[in-house]
Order: structure tokens, then sequence, then C-alpha cells
């Protein structure tokens, strides 16, 4: 069913049926975070093997997604709609009222493997049913998702903890998850025209192996450390099988992952952009809350709130500049944003142990929106250049590098902190009490971090930059 043959009220119910799902979704992803410690006491586990339940969720999603190309192109939306829902929905399920740290590490992986297709497919489904003149404006929408869920999660899961358990937030995910899958039966239907398709399981094993060994290797960074034996091995023997991945997609007739899509000059610029951007997302919205605690010296309840605003700006603006992408096309909404950007970045690298609060939270809403005048866009302007057959390509490979983003962001900017506040504190030791020295050290390690954020930031805007602005694009623009 394409855009043209489905009428406005029924796409538009589709395309709200697969928000509020991928909305849930998302919202899973940010659970852990705050959990962990309730979770740890109430299994009896260490924190070690707790943080499984993350990089296991993290691993399996990243997975996932290079298996979403083929799965779009061979299986109509409704049926896969339905698996990714009812794979979420159980793992929702087992995971809020699994006895043993073994039945909820099961769990989250069942959880993984729905959210790692739901999303891509949101998106596809966006692309699908909007017209490319009206792809900006959708694209708004996904924003709204994108970051409203991270936002809330958190915080509504330290009040669920605090008032009740840390089942709680589990069981209320599922109970979320089962009235959008209820809806979701009622009312999405198959959207794709598909065709028939081999699965080259060679591929798929160099995918799961190469891409799980590099996600591992970063996320355990921020743990262990860049020099840690286990993340170089993982890192190395993963570049290589990703390379071995990479040159079989290019030769074979039936790829996994379309890599062809970089020759579109477009696509390629753009993909490196948004995960430049990524990480200058992902790694900020960590070093703040850890700022505000042990750099300003204030609560936890503080350092979570100073994230709030920024993410709601972000998403009420992220429609707005789906429409002015529509209308004016990518580089009048990227370039003010990326110098806006750059200059709060900057901002960001002078943060002293006696900075006011209300400045942090100032110039962090400013800089987040200044990243929804550029997110968006960006994805919206890269996979609008493709031809009609790749998008589901190009929805996963974007996807997937948010997910690579965010794990390279968290180890990079925590190794930069470790690394800063180990030097500091070593040339100090002797003139400062050791709370003074830590609180000093912290900052300095924060602000190395956004130096580092800001030098990426500006390669980001000079890709931007080189991309062609033009906003007349169709879904059946071909190939360059």
């Amino acid at each position: 069913m394409s855009s043209e043959m489905i009428s406005t009220k029924k796409r538009n119910t589709i395309i709200l049926v697969m928000l509020g799902s991928a909305f849930v979704a998302m919202l899973n992803q940010t659970l852990l975070n705050t959990a962990l410690p309730a979770i740890t006491t109430g299994l009896k586990i260490d924190e070690t093997t707790a943080q499984w339940l993350i990089t296991g969720f993290m691993l399996v999603n990243g997975i996932m997604i290079p298996l979403t190309a083929f799965l779009m192109d061979r299986f109509h939306t409704r049926p896969l709609y339905i698996f990714s829902m009812s794979a979420f929905l159980i793992g929702s399920i087992l995971a809020a009222f699994s006895p043993t740290f073994s039945l909820l590490m099961v769990a989250r992986v069942i959880q993984a493997i729905g959210a790692g297709l739901l999303l891509p497919l949101m998106q596809f489904t966006v692309f699908t049913l909007f017209p490319s003149e009206k792809r900006g404006f959708a694209m708004g929408l996904t924003g709204i998702v994108a970051q409203s869920a991270p936002a809330i999660g958190p915080t509504l899961t330290g009040f669920l903890i605090d008032t009740f358990s840390w089942r709680a937030p589990f069981i209320v995910v599922a109970t979320i998850a089962i009235i959008a899958f209820i809806i979701g039966i009622i009312f999405v239907e198959s959207n794709n025209t598909t065709k028939h398709r081999e699965l080259d399981k060679t591929s798929v094993v160099y995918s799961t192996l190469g891409f799980g060994l590099m996600l591992y290797a970063f996320s355990s960074a921020g743990n262990l450390g860049f020099n840690s034996p286990i993340v170089i091995i993982s890192l190395i023997v993963g570049l290589v099988i990703v390379g071995i991945f990479v040159t079989r997609q290019i030769k074979i007739d039936n790829p996994l992952l379309n890599l062809n899509v970089f020759a579109n000059r477009t696509f390629a610029l753009s993909s490196v952009s948004s995960m430049i951007l990524f990480i200058g997302i992902v790694g900020p919205a960590l070093l703040i809350p850890i700022y505000i605690q042990s750099g300003l010296g204030l609560s936890a309840i503080l350092s979570g709130f100073v994230i709030l605003p920024g993410a709601v700006v972000n998403a009420f603006m992220s429609v707005y500049t789906g429409k002015i992408y529509d209308k004016y096309g990518l580089k009048v909404l990227a370039i003010p944003g990326f110098i806006l950007l750059i200059i709060m970045t900057i901002l960001h690298c002078f943060l002293s142990s006696n900075t006011p609060y209300w400045y942090v939270v100032v110039i962090y809403a400013i800089r987040m929106f200044s990243v929804a005048l550029i997110i968006m866009p960006l994805n919206t302007k890269g996979v609008n250049s493709l031809n009609a057959e790749n998008i589901s390509h190009g929805t996963a490979i974007m996807n997937f590098l948010r997910i690579m983003a965010g794990a390279i962001g968290t180890a990079v900017m925590i190794t930069i902190l470790a690394i800063v506040r180990k030097s500091y504190a070593a040339q100090h030791a002797m003139t400062e009490s050791k709370t003074v020295m830590n609180q000093h050290a912290t900052v300095q390690g924060i602000d190395a971090a956004f130096i580092f954020t800001t030098i990426l930031l500006i390669i980001g805007f000079i890709c931007t930059l080189l991309i062609k602005n033009d906003k007349k694009q169709t879904s059946l623009t071909t190939n360059k």
C-alpha cells in the first residue's frame, strides 16, 4: 500500500500507532540507568553483573538492526510490527516478574529483539507513507518520540522505584506496550512492497560477531578504559570482522545491508554528520549529571532536572523544524543550528566548580534547541536522497549508526574524563584536600571532554556544508 493509495486519516492513525510503540520502546531503553542500583539490591547481585542488563540489551539491539533492512524488504509491515511488538511485550512482562537475574537477562534480550526491529520499522513506515515534500514534518514527529522518551524515562523510573519497587517501571512499560499492541493489531496495515530475497547467512554471522564485538568494546571502555586488553582485543577483532563483512556486502548480489548507498554523496555526508551529532548529544547528556553532582556538589535530583528542559525544548521544536525543512531545505536550519550548537558547546568548555546552576540549565537547553534544528532534517535529507528500494537499507544504517555513536560517545567521554581527572589529581595531590581535588579534577575532565566534542562538531558542520541543498527531492531519486 503506497502513500497515494491510503487515506490521510488511515495514514495518520498508522503513524500514531507506530510513534506510540516506538515511544514505549525508547522509554524502556532509559529505565535501567536509574533502576540499576535498586535491581542490584533486589536481586542481590553486584554492579558488574547488573551492568550486563544494559550492555546485553544494547548488543542485541545493535545486532538486530542490520537484519531489519532484509526483513523490511522480505516481509510486509503488519506482520513485522506484530512480531516486534509481541517480542517487546513478552520481554517486558517477563522482566516485570523475573525472580532471578538470569531470567531478567533473558527478558532484556527478548525486549531488545523487538525494539531493534521496531525503531527502524517506524522510520521506514514514515518514509513510505509520506511523500518526499512532507517527510521533514513526519520525521519531526519521530523527533518528539526520540527526545521525550529518554527525558521522561529517568524521572519516571526514579519516582516509581522510590514509591514502589524496581519492578514498577517494567510493569508500566508492559502496560503501555499492551495498549499499543492491541491498537496496532486493529489499525496497522502493510504499506510496503515486498521482494524475494535470500538471506545471506554468512553476512549475518559476520555482522553479529563484528558489530557485536565493537559495541561490546566501546560499552566496556567506559568502565575498563581503552587500555584494557579485553577492550583492545574486542575492538581489533571486531574491526577485522566488520572489514570482512563490508567487503562481502559490496561483492555479493544479495547483501544484508546495501552499503552501495554510501556512493550517494548526500547520504554519505548526512550519515557522517548525524553520527558526529549523536556523539555530541550522548556524551554531554552523560557528562552534565556527573558535573552537577561531582563538580558542583548538588543532588542527583537536580542533576536529572538539568537535562529535562533541554529535552522538552528539543521535542517541542522537532515538528516546527520539520515543517521548515519541507519548505526551505536543510541548510536554512543546519547552518544556524550548528553555529549555535558549537558556541554553546564552547561555553560548556569553561564550566567551573563555581558556575551557577541556572546557567548550566540555560546553556544546555539552548544547546538542545540547536540540536533540534539539525538532527531530524539531517536524517531526513540523507534517507530522502535514496531511491525507494533503498529506503529500508538507509533507515537501518542510520539507526545502527545512532547506536554505535551512543556507545562511542559514552566511552570516549568517560575515558577523557578519567585521564584528565587522574592527571589533575597527580599534580595537586599535595596542595588540595581530597574533596576539593576530586571536585576540581572532575570539572577539568568534563571541560576537556567538551573541547573534544567541540572539535567533532566543527567536523560535522563542515560535512553538512558540503551537502547540496536541493530540497526538491523525490523518493525516486537515483543514487549518484
